[in-house]
């Protein structure tokens, strides 16, 4: 991320759900997200939250009528900070994983896309595989699904970690690494824009289910089963009644969903 966001990353972000009745303290909750993976959570240098996570989430709060309040985190602490109680539920692109599990409960998946390979247009680089990158370091944003998949499954490559994506982006830009992983979504819309004109997407990878998981879904603190269950009325509910889909079209020209 740019260095005005992560400046502000620690602050605080409130957005309030628009519902019925009086307020209590039970129709209250604390949102944590990352605020540094575009398109589906940024933060900009105004200190508002974007992108497809952060829309979802007001509208699940929505839909359960609670008033919403959102908390940027650094990656690698998310999982300590929701155990810790500093908010209550994370809305963040992350992927529903065994070892996850093990940490934290997790709602049904609200999306899921696969990973992939992007190279700078002059590459020499022609296959997103083992082989294809022998040799080559390939960046990573750290304790991800995708940084996983790096070390089990690009092993002749070398594997350099970033703590945001961000980062790993501008070093494919000044050719610090040779090619990059991460969601296909992200790469895709991150070469769209300008400061992705350096580069192209080489191609996706196979989904592994081990490490890729189940989709992103929604972590809840362990034994919270009445949150996670009110996550889940409400994301069938949106997708139902067309909600997710007018959010989806905001971002994408296909269903994230996934099959």
């Amino acid at each position: 991320m740019r260095l005005t966001k992560r400046l502000a990353l620690a602050a605080t972000v409130s957005v309030l759900s628009a519902f019925a009745g009086a307020t209590l303290a039970a129709d209250k909750l604390v949102i944590g997200t990352e605020g540094a993976y575009p398109p589906f959570n940024n933060l900009q240098a105004d200190g508002t939250l974007t992108g497809f996570d952060v829309d979802i989430a007001k509208a699940l709060c929505d839909e359960m009528k609670v008033e919403c309040t959102f908390v940027t985190q650094d990656w690698d602490g998310i999982i300590p900070a929701l155990q810790a109680k500093k908010f209550d539920a994370i809305i963040a692109s992350m992927s529903i994983t065994a070892e996850r599990k093990e940490k934290v409960d997790f709602t049904n998946k609200y999306y899921n896309t696969p990973p992939a390979i992007a190279v700078p247009k002059d590459s020499a680089i022609t296959e997103a595989t083992e082989a294809g990158l022998d040799g080559k370091i390939l960046g990573a944003q750290a304790s991800t699904t995708h940084s996983n998949y790096g070390e089990a499954h690009m092993k002749k490559a070398e594997l350099k970690l970033y703590p945001t994506a961000e980062e790993y982006k501008l070093d494919l830009v000044n050719g610090r690494v040779d090619a990059v992983i991460d969601d296909v979504v992200v790469l895709s819309e991150w070469l769209k824009s300008e400061d992705g004109a350096c580069c192209k997407l080489l191609g996706t990878l196979p989904i592994d289910p081990v490490i890729n998981g189940e989709g992103a879904g929604i972590a809840v603190r362990k034994g919270d089963d009445a949150l996670r269950e009110k996550f889940n009325a409400a994301i069938k509910a949106i997708r139902d009644n067309g909600k997710y889909k007018e959010i989806n079209a905001k971002y994408f020209n296909f269903d994230v969903y996934g099959g």
